[in-house]
């Protein structure tokens, strides 16, 4: 060791969301760690919440959208960025209400833009560093409807385990 301080690694949480015509919702960073660049939304884990919780509570934070049903535990990966260490949890999920189409978001919190984002305009954008295979993993999960990922077998929120289809 150096003598440097280095950052206390946080848990940090985030939703990719697909809508019925296979826009993935994104947010544009508005602070650091990395400022301007495309997201999922998402943000950090806050003491005594449960990860979907604070999923949901992301969302609805950065994009002013609400109704989350999670499907499966998607990615877990580590970032060190910006003098931040994340552990981050990817949820694939997707919206509960019936004209999830035609909801708007609005970027919101330390968003500085929210939008519902087609396949063909991805490489237009600065996507963040490793969520472009986090985004075709999960397309072809919702495509293809292949059950993939972790699950919430007993619907309690904690325990994501893998489905073993027999």
């Amino acid at each position: 060791m150096t003598g440097q301080l280095l950052p206390k690694p946080l848990i940090g949480v985030s939703a990719v969301i697909f809508d019925d015509s296979g826009r993935v919702l994104l947010i544009k960073r508005g602070q650091a760690p990395a400022k301007g660049q495309w997201h999922a939304p998402g943000g950090k884990l806050e003491p005594g919440e449960s990860m979907l919780a604070a999923c949901e509570r992301e969302v609805t934070e950065e994009t002013g959208l609400s109704g989350l049903d999670v499907i499966c535990l998607l990615a877990v990966v580590e970032r060190q960025i910006d003098g931040f260490h994340y552990i981050i949890i990817d949820f694939l999920a997707r919206l509960n209400q019936p004209d999830r189409d035609e909801l708007s978001p609005v970027a919101g919190d330390d968003v500085v833009d929210a939008r519902w984002v087609s396949e063909a305009d991805l490489n237009t954008l600065e996507i963040a560093e490793g969520l472009m295979p986090i985004l075709e993993k999960a397309r072809l999960i919702v495509e293809n409807k292949i059950p993939a990922g972790l699950y919430d077998q007993t619907g309690s929120g904690f325990d994501f385990i893998p489905r073993i289809d027999a």
